[in-house]
């Protein structure tokens, strides 16, 4: 019997060999949603691993932050007023 033969009976070995080697071929909706929920494992698991901040620690890092833009604020805004003055007395000293 040729090796042809042999690959094309049933319970051949070499038959199971093709059988387990053949790639299964899934559905796009199917390969969408195992990927979605491998996802969500992941992103489930990596979040117990995160340490939150307590209440205080968060109430406490938003204080800072908004004294901090409001300092930012004041100085964007004073700049901004001696610039405006600079521009205003120079294009005055043009027009004479």
């Amino acid at each position: 019997m040729s090796e042809e033969e042999k690959k094309n009976l049933p319970d051949s070995p070499k038959a199971k060999k093709m059988d387990k080697a053949a790639p299964k071929k899934e559905n796009a909706v199917i390969k969408a949603f195992n990927a979605l929920r491998r996802w969500g494992r992941e992103m489930k698991s990596e979040l117990k691993k995160v340490l939150w901040p307590t209440r205080a620690q968060t109430l406490q890092n938003t204080l800072i932050v908004i004294v901090c833009v409001l300092i930012v604020g004041v100085f964007i805004w004073a700049f901004d007023g001696i610039a405006g003055l600079g521009v205003q007395s120079l294009i005055n000293t043009v027009k004479g």
